[in-house]
């Protein structure tokens, strides 16, 4: 199974164009979108349209420039797209963890107390060759590094795959660490960008 996934798009044409060239190329099963599609929900419903045109099964999170209420009442209008934010689906044998939203945890210990009760409700579900999917990346790691803040990531999702050691961590966000890739144990962690990456797993 291949999938294409991409992060903070934020309106633009041309790395929505490169995407779509990608998709004719690699003809991914699954896109996933990982949050913030618009700069603060500016011409979101344009946005939504251009996702619904991919004509491919979309998985699309909630990130820190759109009301989650709107995306979710938008991505009912069209068939491809599947809103999600607190939800395990499982896609064949691949179990995919998505938890949007976040993006800024500068403070110690940098935890996400909502994902943890998510995970905790869920663990039973938590089989399989797991993949997750945040908008905001795990803490102490290449992806979270910023230069003049340090790392800025979320503990909670660090914590996470030390445990459940998922095959693949997909996060977005941080535009400095666009097309950033790091193996941590067993798991590949990525920022795909906005020009997004196509992933065979």
């Amino acid at each position: 199974m291949e999938i294409l996934a991409f992060a903070d798009l934020h309106n633009s044409t041309i790395a929505y164009k490169k995407i779509q060239k990608k998709i004719k190329k690699h003809k991914p099963d699954y896109i996933i979108c990982l949050g913030d599609l618009t700069f603060f929900g500016t011409h979101i419903e344009t946005m939504m349209r251009k996702l619904g045109e991919l004509k491919k099964p979309l998985i699309l999170l909630p990130g820190n420039h759109e009301p989650e209420s709107i995306l979710k009442k938008l991505s009912k209008k069209y068939k491809n797209i599947t809103y999600a934010h607190r939800k395990i689906m499982t896609i064949k044998e691949y179990t995919f963890v998505i938890h949007g939203g976040g993006g800024f945890y500068d403070t110690k210990p940098a935890k996400d107390k909502d994902f943890e009760k998510f995970i905790r409700e869920n663990k039973k579900r938590l089989k399989g060759k797991i993949i997750l999917l945040t908008h905001a990346p795990p803490k102490n790691t290449k992806l979270d590094k910023l230069d003049w803040a340090g790392h800025v990531g979320c503990g909670s999702y660090t914590e996470f795959i030390k445990k459940y050691k998922p095959m693949l961590a997909l996060s977005g966000h941080l535009h400095e660490n666009f097309g950033v890739m790091q193996k941590k144990g067993k798991t590949l962690l990525c920022n795909p960008g906005p020009e997004g990456m196509v992933f065979k797993i």
